[in-house]
């Protein structure tokens, strides 16, 4: 393990874990803003499936990013109508919910990606590059791990303030928690509560599909069943593990990214560990962390709990 401490190396896993820590942070943020809703979604997972193969296909299609971005966040909202349906709507058990959709989403996107390759593999496409921001990304040590990354890691860390801000101190935001924490207050004046779970749900299930879409432009040019490899189980975790605070998830994040990032760095210089060792770390750090952080005073006080209207 001597050769992956030398500063070179810990240099490079550093700037690698920010950037694959954006594909759980968007996942994680979404999450955040959904739970702080009230809605346990627990389709995290799946929502972000669909995400990536929204984008493969619109890449294949256009070869245009930006398209691809729209592709998966129309992608998400989908998943977050049909999950917020069953939830909101019908008042079907959250988990349940989320569990379902899991599943009808692994295979449909299967299926879906069969159908679509079918009459002959698509032509692969380039991943994006990284925009390294000037002279910024040139200061030694801090330059490279911060500055010299894709757009959609520079947006989802400028989104960890702005959803603070935005549950904090805007209208849309308290009424956000408000519909997670005492749901009758809404009620009683008159806002409806099921409209604010919704905009949290789409929001956040658009976020989550986001996180998938940059799987797909800048780690993988092509689809794969499965691809998300648990990234949005991950996500739940960082927003328990954070206690539903946005800064706070963002470090459960960074810490499952880096050890994320430690499997890929010493697959690649063939440490002798078997690296199914290092593959399980992230998952590992997930459920020491639920053991060890057992405060959950940020717990939404509703969270779970289906809002009966009277």
């Amino acid at each position: 393990m001597a050769e992956l401490l030398t500063p070179a190396i810990l240099l490079s896993i550093l700037s690698a874990s920010v950037g694959a820590a954006t594909i759980i942070l968007l996942a994680a943020l979404g999450e955040l803003l959904t739970e702080r809703a009230g809605i346990w979604n627990m389709g995290v997972e799946g929502t972000m499936l669909c995400g990536c193969l929204a984008a493969y296909v619109a890449m294949c299609e256009t070869g245009s990013p930006i398209t691809a971005a729209g592709a998966a966040m129309l992608a998400g909202v989908a998943a977050g109508l049909v999950i917020g349906f069953l939830t909101v709507s019908l008042k079907v058990d959250h988990f349940v919910t989320g569990l379902g959709f899991n599943l009808l989403a692994s295979g449909l996107t299967l299926f879906l990606f069969r159908s679509y390759t079918a009459g002959g593999k698509p032509a692969g496409y380039a991943t994006i590059d990284r925009w390294p921001i000037p002279f910024l990304s040139e200061i030694p040590g801090i330059g490279p791990i911060l500055f010299n990354q894709h757009l959609l890691t520079y947006a989802a860390l400028l989104l960890v303030p702005l959803v603070s801000v935005f549950l904090a101190r805007t209208r849309p935001g308290l009424e956000c928690r408000a519909a997670g924490e005492n749901p009758e207050f809404l009620q009683a004046k008159g806002i409806s509560v099921a409209k604010r779970q919704y905009g949290a749900l789409l929001v956040g299930s658009a976020l989550t599909a986001l996180g998938g879409c940059f799987m797909m432009l800048a780690f993988a040019n092509e689809f794969r069943p499965d691809i998300s490899g648990g990234r949005g189980w991950l996500a739940i975790v960082a927003v328990i593990a954070g206690n539903w605070r946005p800064f706070r998830t963002m470090i459960a994040v960074i810490v499952f990214a880096v050890l994320d990032s430690l499997a890929v760095h010493a697959q690649g210089m063939g440490v002798a560990i078997p690296y199914q060792f290092f593959l399980m770390l992230p998952y590992a750090a997930s459920i020491l962390l639920l053991a060890v952080v057992r405060t959950r005073s940020g717990q939404p006080a509703r969270l779970g709990i289906p809002f009966l209207r009277r």
